[in-house]
């Protein structure tokens, strides 16, 4: 599979395509204003405490307070606020926790109540940004994550990747950890370090090491909630989750991105850096790759797919709604069965696709086409679960309900992304209901008959569409010479294509325009 990145960079945002075999499969916008993204340090401050929720509200110096439960301060919260107070005080040991004695694990059930305090400092990470009225949410457990590694402070525990299958592979992978492993520093080895050398291996850890001790010296001189340590910008941290020998091309249109990213990559993977090439052409670039049209086509409440069948998505506050629908998918000799099977797991591979495109999260609800076999249904659900493989958020898939409903709960850490793809109708103002056509000549002679008792003109325009136009001045006995006799004015009549079907304007003999 061959995968590249397209970046689109303006001075507020950064848009990033992921393109798996020249198809889009994830768009990325990151604001560059933004105060503050996932896995981002922040010390903050106890604003309220809710007992009734075994939860605080925390002060980070945004405008909206970050939110933690008991359960999410981790089991080494204690450890953390005895590092922190020591710190702040400026203690130099704290750079290395070598000598560090650590805190008994922070109980599993208890009251927040008798943990915090309100003005309390505490260390915490930012697991999921704002979404809609919510604040971030926090976490106490903080960790930094790098290329092959995630570094895990009061820890001594060393963790494989479940993707990690070879027995062999991760034995040399634990001796290699256990072997670099600072004192008090757990870490979990990433699915990309299988087959990485001890020097890769330690060159990410000592990166991780420098983030801890850099956080640590800037503990010294804070004086009241902020960010501590960034997490680091979309683009490269797409790379550093992403990046595999699958990925051939990086096109940005940016100098200043593309320095970013070569300098990041020289980081990570010198041998990487010449894939990352400057888009100069005057197209834009999302335009030159088809990006633009892709998006067209893949957002918006209707999803078309090629062989007919078409989706309709709707998203509200408490989930995702997908409905499958077969179109004018029919093949001949396919009985019922056959062809709603063949519908629904054409389905799934495109909701699988929009899924990770729009960034979907939280409950998603999907309702295939009904089948009565069994195996058609375990058949669909296993094409599923395949396709869902390719998903890097956190997700669960039921099987099929009596009802040919499948449950999909996927990881939300960010909102949708939603790309208006429809524009409000000039006509109804998106009400949805005009003014019959039949009655705008009536409306204008109307006009036309208060403006000519009233004003007495000797001579009128009117402006209107194109289409009344020709049927106001068209014929032997059309109905402006009508209207000129009728009411004793001289009538001129023009089109303006810019007008909507319904709209007309009365101007006097100097070009003024008369308000009706």
């Amino acid at each position: 599979m061959n995968k590249e990145l397209v970046i689109s960079a303006n001075p507020t945002e950064v848009h990033i395509a992921l393109m798996e075999d020249k198809q889009l499969v994830e768009l990325h916008k990151e604001k560059k204003n933004s105060n503050y993204a996932v896995g981002d340090v922040v010390l903050g401050k106890v604003r309220k405490i809710m007992p009734g929720l075994n939860a605080a509200f925390v002060d980070i110096g945004d405008e909206k307070d970050g939110f933690i439960h008991y359960l999410d301060f981790g089991p080494s919260f204690n450890s953390y606020n005895k590092y922190l107070r020591q710190a702040m005080n400026g203690d130099a040991a704290m750079q290395t926790l070598s000598n560090f004695k650590i805190e008994p694990i922070f109980e599993k059930n208890g009251n927040l109540s008798n943990s915090l305090s309100v003005g309390q400092y505490i260390l915490t990470q930012i697991a999921k940004e704002p979404i809609s009225t919510k604040g971030p949410k926090l976490s106490g457990d903080v960790s930094f994550a790098g290329r092959y590694l995630v570094l895990v402070p009061f820890s001594n525990k060393v963790s494989i990747s479940q993707k990690i299958k070879s027995s062999e592979e991760r034995t040399r992978l634990r001796k290699l950890i256990q072997s670099i492993r600072p004192n008090n520093f757990g870490l979990i080895v990433r699915t990309v370090a299988e087959g990485r050398s001890v020097a890769d291996l330690d060159a990410d850890l000592r990166t991780l090491m420098g983030k801890w001790r850099t956080m640590t010296e800037k503990l010294k001189r804070v004086n009241g909630p902020q960010m501590i340590e960034s997490e680091l910008g979309t683009t490269s941290a797409l790379l550093r989750d992403l990046l595999t020998d699958d990925f051939n091309t990086i096109y940005c249109d940016n100098d200043g991105v593309c320095a970013e990213l070569r300098s990041y990559l020289g980081q990570i993977a010198p041998d990487k850096v010449d894939i990352v090439k400057h888009y100069k052409m005057e197209t834009p670039i999302f335009e030159q790759f088809g990006i633009q049209r892709d998006i067209r086509r893949a957002f918006g409440k209707i999803v078309t797919i090629r062989s007919g069948v078409y989706l309709y998505i709707e998203h509200t506050e408490a989930m995702h709604v997908i409905d499958v629908n077969s179109g004018n998918h029919i093949k001949a000799g396919s009985g019922q069965e056959d062809t709603a099977l063949q519908v629904n797991i054409e389905s799934a591979k495109e909701i699988a696709r929009q899924l990770r495109l729009r960034d979907m999260g939280g409950i998603v609800i999907i309702d295939f086409v009904d089948m009565v076999k069994s195996e058609h249904r375990k058949q669909l659900y296993d094409v599923m679960t395949e396709e869902m493989k390719r998903d890097r958020a956190r997700h669960t898939i039921l099987p099929l309900s009596k009802f040919g409903l499948m449950q999909i709960t996927r990881q939300r850490v960010r909102p949708a992304i939603e790309v208006d793809v429809q524009e409000k109708c000039p006509f109804c103002d998106g009400t949805g209901t005009i003014k019959s056509s039949l009655t705008v000549v009536d409306d204008i002679e109307s006009n036309l008959r208060y403006l000519c008792s009233s004003l007495n003109p000797k001579s009128l325009t009117i402006n209107t569409h194109p289409y009344v136009q020709a049927y106001l001045t068209q014929g032997w006995k059309s109905m402006r010479k009508q209207w000129q006799k009728k009411y004793k004015v001289r009538l001129k009549i023009v089109s303006q294509t810019e007008y909507n079907l319904l709209d007309y304007k009365f101007f006097n003999a100097s070009g003024d325009e008369i308000e009706m």
